[in-house]
């Protein structure tokens, strides 16, 4: 390259034809908008996907207006690596998909910056068809658990040794084994405590009505045993 080619390349005049700058934006801004609401439905991540998701819009437009003005100028394109070498971008990635979607939301922004719509468009929604059917295959394989549960009921009133022995015979007939942990009793109410295994939810919502029909005053706490009794 000649020192004529070099002037031409550093100082060439940038040409971007409106109607598809135009156009342009307006995919990424749909292509970004599908995927923000594809991060909202699947999103398990221990942050707040909304909070997270609010700036996918805002960066698919930024990285498209970025790619089509520097497409066609090496100036720009090396002002821009000059550019991000010195930004550093401190925003704490803590899963691995919210990477994964700033990638997608980036390859949108290049690919709608870059004018290649129609591999954007495709590319978009296949990569959004294979998030869901891994989203919706691995949720039908999940099973919910049925294990041992420390169960406190609470009553607002003191119970008599009838009612004692109703209530604890209710729990131990709609679990598959119950062992008796605590009782405490005073002028206020009565409090039993259980650890019960159960097979299947059917019982413990068959159990809730049953207590809550025959001891209306009673309120009960259900919570996961992780010991190794029973």
């Amino acid at each position: 390259m000649n020192k004529t080619d070099l002037q031409f390349f550093l100082n060439e005049n940038i040409q971007i034809d409106l109607k598809n700058f135009v156009l342009n934006l307006f995919v990424a801004i749909i292509l970004s908008f599908l995927i923000q609401l594809t991060y909202n439905r699947i999103s398990r991540s221990l942050s707040s996907a909304e909070n997270f998701s609010r700036n996918f819009i805002v960066l698919g437009l930024t990285t498209t207006i970025v790619i089509t003005i520097v497409k066609s100028s090496l100036a720009l394109s090396l002002g821009l690596v000059g550019a991000l070498s010195i930004v550093r971008f401190r925003a704490a990635i803590k899963e691995p998909e919210e990477l994964v979607f700033l990638f997608l939301i980036i390859a949108v922004g290049l690919g709608c910056g870059a004018g290649q719509i129609n591999i954007t468009v495709v590319g978009t929604l296949i990569a959004i068809m294979i998030i869901f059917i891994m989203y919706f295959s691995k949720r039908n394989r999940q099973e919910i658990t049925i294990d041992r549960f420390n169960i406190s009921l609470i009553s607002k009133k003191k119970l008599d040794k009838n009612n004692l022995k109703k209530i604890i015979d209710l729990v131990s007939n709609h679990s598959s084994q119950s062992e008796f942990i605590s009782i405490s009793q005073d002028s206020d109410g009565t409090t039993v405590n259980l650890l019960s295994k159960f097979d299947n939810f059917n019982n413990i919502n068959k159990l809730k009505t049953r207590i809550n029909k025959n001891f209306p005053e009673t309120n009960f706490v259900f919570v996961r045993d992780n010991s190794n009794a029973i």
